[in-house]
């Protein structure tokens, strides 16, 4: 894409302002590491631009926390950009399983949140975290994210995050990323490490 030119540009009947306002469904999918490092350097961006953003943590569990957090809450209570929300849906997921169950309903309520905050506009940035999980495992159903995420109103980006993200939102995203991996530290025994993997 030279100097930001598009290779082609759609007869669709839009100006090039409204294309390139248009929100967008972004997924970062892969087996490879920093998926959701990716969607958190969004979520700076759109802070940077005075934007609201919502990040809504899906299986990671609600007890680990996450380096990017603290980050993005104490921006947001800054007044300097925009806000940041932060959600942990119900007690998270580790990735040790423990009770499936309650994981599967916290999921299921974390979509239901994020339906009525896409209908209100709540957020102009969605962060999705490690919601292709829920809906590879069925817990959510595929087709309904992707009418939701096509229906919504206003500007409003979404970024979602996690392997296995299903065909159909692949295929209805504007911006998909595989990760892939070529080398990781745990290959070689190296366990996760401080400012690294959180």
């Amino acid at each position: 894409m030279p100097q930001g030119q598009p290779n082609a540009v759609p007869d669709d009947g839009l100006t090039t302002r409204q294309r390139r306002n248009r929100p967008l469904t972004i997924v970062h999918t892969g087996i490879g590491k920093g998926k959701s490092t990716a969607a958190f350097g969004l979520a700076l961006r759109a802070w940077n631009q005075g934007w609201p953003v919502g990040v809504f943590q899906f299986v990671k569990s609600a007890k680990w926390k996450v380096g990017e957090e603290r980050a993005l809450r104490v921006l947001g209570a800054s007044g300097e950009g925009g806000t940041v929300a932060w959600h942990k849906m119900g007690e998270g997921w580790s990735w040790v399983q423990r009770d499936l169950e309650s994981s599967e309903e916290a999921a299921r309520e974390g979509w239901e949140q994020v339906k009525r905050d896409l209908a209100a506009e709540t957020y102009r940035l969605y962060v999705l975290d490690e919601f292709a999980y829920p809906m590879h495992w069925g817990w959510v159903d595929t087709a309904e994210v992707v009418g939701a995420l096509r229906d919504r109103p206003g500007t409003q980006h979404v970024v979602i995050t996690g392997r296995n993200a299903p065909p159909a939102l692949v295929d209805a995203a504007d911006l998909v990323t595989d990760m892939s991996k070529v080398k990781h530290p745990m290959d070689v025994g190296q366990k996760g490490q401080r400012g690294i993997e959180w």
